[in-house]
């Protein structure tokens, strides 16, 4: 049971309703997280502005999956891990990849996501200059940076507020 209470799409605000309407007709229904964030629309609309903002880095479909895959193990998010596990598998992941990715195991963009996540963002020299080494330029590092950051707020959320797994458990 959620420990804070979902909300329908009627009690949302005007501004929010048609962000909300557009995640419904996206995903196919509008999952628990979301309906968690209408209690604070402020938030909610900074979120799907990020979301859609960090849409437009260098990261693939995948390396984004692999962030949030990665992010959310380490962060012990099982609602994330549900809702990214199947994201991934959309995205054309394999189970043996979406496990790997969790483990931060996958590749170098899953390494550094659970490193900066494990770390709180406080890498050392070696891990910077692995990444680099693996291909991982400045711009990139910034980018997994955000992803992090947004992944970290979603997280947060979902296990203070317990919210109700929607998707495929993981």
């Amino acid at each position: 049971m959620s420990r804070i209470n979902t909300l329908s799409l009627e009690h949302a605000t005007d501004a929010t309703r048609p962000l909300l309407e557009g995640v419904q007709k996206k995903i196919g229904f509008l999952p628990n997280m979301f309906k968690t964030l209408i209690h604070a629309p402020a938030v909610l609309t900074s979120y799907l502005q990020q979301s859609a903002t960090l849409g437009k880095t260098s990261l693939s479909a995948v390396e984004k999956e692999v962030i949030a895959l990665a992010t959310s193990q380490v962060n012990g998010c099982d609602y994330c891990l549900s809702a990214h596990s199947f994201f991934a598998g959309k995205a054309g992941m394999s189970a043996q990849d979406i496990d790997a990715a969790r483990h931060g195991q996958l590749n170098a963009v899953a390494i550094l996501a659970r490193q900066i996540t494990e770390s709180r963002g406080r890498l050392a020299n070696e891990q910077i200059e692995a990444a680099r080494a693996a291909g991982i330029d400045d711009s990139k590092i910034i980018e997994v940076i955000a992803q992090v950051a947004l992944m970290t707020l979603t997280n947060y959320l979902n296990n203070v507020a317990q919210t109700e797994i929607d998707f495929p458990v993981a």
